[in-house]
């Protein structure tokens, strides 16, 4: 009896820990380091395309990102301005860790803001732009929290690569067209890259917000959005509401088309949504510390 407690012992030793090897947990994800990186951002100003204001994020954003191990790259490119003359010059950013292996995942996000305010509900208020807190400093907040979590220990088999889309809200109401430019052209453009899944946020964070099953990634990355929800019941997260959420015309769907399982953890319901009223006091941080614990949990766990 005393040899089979010993062997149980060693076993579960083994099963727990890599046969004798301690298993250190993952780093904790911290909401008020996310919180500092909003305040950083809106107190840029308006990160619009084309505006020094979105160079200095895209600037803020690549530092912090290296200084916690990242290879960051640029993706620089220009378009013709739909609604002025001239070019319109744009920059996606990829932050990626242990880029020499095969196996990687992808978590996005935008970091431009709007140019106009549209749903302000004071008519001198809309053509002015949008602060951009919850939409998407918030979510850009949450993956540098995520680089920094990497740079400390990264999970065992994968790669990881943090997208910042530039872009996504420069088209005008009923003007698809000219949405999710930094992500459409990232889709245009892969080259031989293909992650196993790409995970965006959006609009998360958000006073009010609560985060269920988008459309089109029920529709097209069930079995990914399944795990997602599946983890967030698991770790008692009660921001991720499992009932079906409306489609939402996001970074993500570029990636479907090109072939990449991906979906949108998006914020539904906020209230100062494309308002000037998106400022950084919105962002909730107990929603914040519920997006970052699952992200820590699905990459940490990723493959097992």
């Amino acid at each position: 009896m005393r040899w089979i407690r010993r062997l149980a012992v060693a076993w579960a030793a083994c099963a727990g820990a890599a046969c004798g090897r301690a298993e250190t947990p993952p780093p904790t994800f911290e909401a008020a380091r996310v919180l500092v990186h909003v305040d950083r951002q809106c107190a840029l100003g308006p990160r619009v395309p084309g505006t020094a204001a979105r160079d200095s994020a895209a600037a803020y954003i690549a530092r912090a990102a290296a200084a916690c191990g990242a290879t960051v790259s640029a993706q620089a490119f220009e378009l013709d301005d739909p609604y002025g003359a001239g070019k319109l010059r744009l920059v996606n950013l990829v932050a990626s860790f242990a880029v020499q292996r095969k196996s990687r995942v992808m978590l996005a996000a935008h970091y431009d803001t709007r140019p106009i305010a549209d749903q302000d509900n004071t008519d001198s208020l809309r053509a002015l732009p949008v602060p951009g807190a919850v939409d998407a400093a918030a979510s850009v907040g949450i993956l540098l929290e995520i680089a920094r979590l990497l740079g400390e220990r990264m999970p065992e088999r994968i790669g990881v690569d943090l997208v910042f889309f530039d872009g996504e809200d420069y088209g005008k109401p009923e003007d698809l067209q000219h949405y999710l430019l930094g992500s459409k052209h990232f889709a245009a453009n892969l080259g031989g890259y293909r992650p196993e899944c790409a995970i965006l946020l959006d609009m998360v964070g958000g006073e009010g917000t609560r985060v269920t099953r988008e459309a089109y990634s029920a529709r097209e990355a069930p079995g990914l959005l399944d795990d997602l929800f599946a983890r967030a019941q698991a770790l008692d997260l009660d921001y991720f509401v499992d009932v079906p959420g409306g489609p939402v015309y996001d970074d993500h769907v570029p990636l479907l088309m090109a072939g990449i399982r991906a979906v949108d953890l998006f914020g539904y319901d906020y209230a100062h949504w494309h308002t000037t009223r998106d400022t950084p006091d919105k962002v909730d941080g107990v929603r914040v510390e519920q997006v970052g614990a699952l992200l820590r949990d699905f990459l940490y766990r990723y493959g097992r």
